[in-house]
């Protein structure tokens, strides 16, 4: 069976699966090998559920004429998304970046849809198999489509714009993140890029942040639409910018108070904004958009427990990330300060170093109680007052839920796997 075929069984559907736990009735199942599964085993399951048809790619698991048996699964659903993103032919911005992705797409969304029918990738979404399931998503009643994309290595960002195929693209900035995959910073560079190698190829247009110079120097040959700070030849001028904690802008006179934390943010905004006059979604839309957007999931949030404030950024961590966050941490005009930091992941051979550099970045701030966790972090101990290093969780926990915390201003930050939130159950 062709991919024009599937793509007509897959109308039909309802939506689209490749997890029998969330199977709902009428949606279409593809069964994706793993590493430590084979999907194929699930087919008749989904059936059972209620799914219309199943992909498999195996068959010894074909059941009858509600099975679709193809030479791999997983291709064929990139290939169905590629041929529904035709299908359809809405516009679709595609954005990558070492840090700020999520927010900033989250952002763009709420923007926009204030105009437009939108869609957007779902959580974090956002590599071979999540970029295909995101453009199922969107169907007919989609106006502006737009896709986060991710990678930890060469090939893959040109890899999802050759899925995707968008019209419009943005790069949050290039940083520290996925060093080992990537083979350093310039991989980082030259992979996220790849996405401005596909919009130059097809003459699409991209985002651009012109306080960021290494973007600005890599998009000279491309079509831009720009934004910055106190850049009057910015086709978006943001000409104010705070945080004590939460971040405030201006633009066009427009005055704009977020619920997003920290400095950082500001670019996350600030390209919302310019995306959202791009679209020509009206000032009072975007300002009312980005004033009502709150952060969740454990991304730059604050919460109040027992007399204690807590900037909780623990979903993810590298060295770009974790050295603004503390930057825009110790600014903060606040007493009693804690920060709690984790490990830092895929890292490779740099990741001693990295985690080195974290530590003598807090080296001056002698009010500030620094807690580091994990093993990296725990092979550059040092002896200082206000510096604790525990190499496991278990240990960190054991000591500091002995202190009775009041009146403190925190910050939780450190990779997915080190799962910082639990540091709430202490508190």
């Amino acid at each position: 069976m062709n991919i024009e075929a599937i793509h007509n069984l897959f109308l039909k559907c309802s939506s689209v699966s490749i997890d029998t736990r969330k199977i709902t009735p009428n949606s279409l199942f593809v069964a994706i090998k793993g590493d430590r599964f084979d999907a194929n085993t699930f087919a008749k399951e989904a059936l059972e559920k209620k799914a219309a048809y199943v992909v498999i790619d195996n068959p010894n698991f074909y059941i009858d004429e509600r099975t679709i048996l193809v030479q791999d699964s997983l291709t064929t659903l990139q290939e169905l998304a590629k041929f529904h993103r035709n299908y359809l032919k809405l516009p679709i911005i595609a954005l990558t970046g070492s840090n700020g992705k999520t927010t900033t797409k989250e952002l763009i969304n709420c923007v926009l849809s204030k105009k437009y029918s939108t869609k957007a990738t779902v959580g974090n979404l956002n590599n071979h198999i999540g970029v295909p399931l995101t453009l199922l998503s969107f169907d007919s009643k989609t106006e502006i489509g737009i896709v986060e994309m991710g990678a930890n290595h060469q090939k893959e960002i040109a890899f999802l714009c050759e899925i995707a195929q968008p019209d419009f693209g943005y790069i949050t900035n290039f940083g520290k993140a996925h060093l080992e995959g990537f083979g350093g910073v310039e991989g980082v560079i030259k992979g996220k890029s790849e996405m401005y190698s596909y919009l130059l190829k097809h003459n699409k247009t991209v985002f651009i942040n012109l306080d960021d110079s290494i973007q600005v120097d890599k998009t000279k040959k491309l079509k831009t639409f720009s934004f910055g700070f106190n850049k009057a030849e910015a086709d978006v001028n943001i000409t104010n910018i705070k945080a004590n904690p939460f971040v405030a802008i201006t633009f066009s006179n427009i005055n704009i108070q977020t619920n997003l934390i920290g400095l950082y943010n500001a670019n996350n905004i600030n390209a919302a904004v310019a995306i959202g006059k791009y679209f020509n979604v009206p000032d009072n839309a975007i300002k009312s958009a980005l004033e009502g957007y709150v952060p969740e999931n454990n991304r730059s949030q604050l919460i109040y427990k027992n007399t204690n404030e807590i900037i909780l950024d623990a979903y993810n961590a590298n060295p770009s990330s974790m050295a603004v966050a503390i930057a825009n941490f110790i600014q903060l005009n606040k007493k009693n300060k804690i920060v709690i930091l984790g490990d830092m992941f895929e890292l490779g051979t740099e990741s001693i170093f990295e985690h080195k550099m974290v530590v003598d970045s807090l080296l001056n701030e002698d009010e500030t109680t620094c807690y580091f966790i994990g093993k990296d972090f725990y092979l550059n101990k040092l002896k200082k007052n206000n510096f604790h290093f525990y190499d496991t969780f278990d240990s960190f926990s054991n000591d500091f839920k002995q202190n009775l915390l009041q009146n403190k201003m925190m910050l939780i930050k450190g990779s997915r796997g080190m799962a910082l939130e639990r540091v709430l159950e202490l508190i």
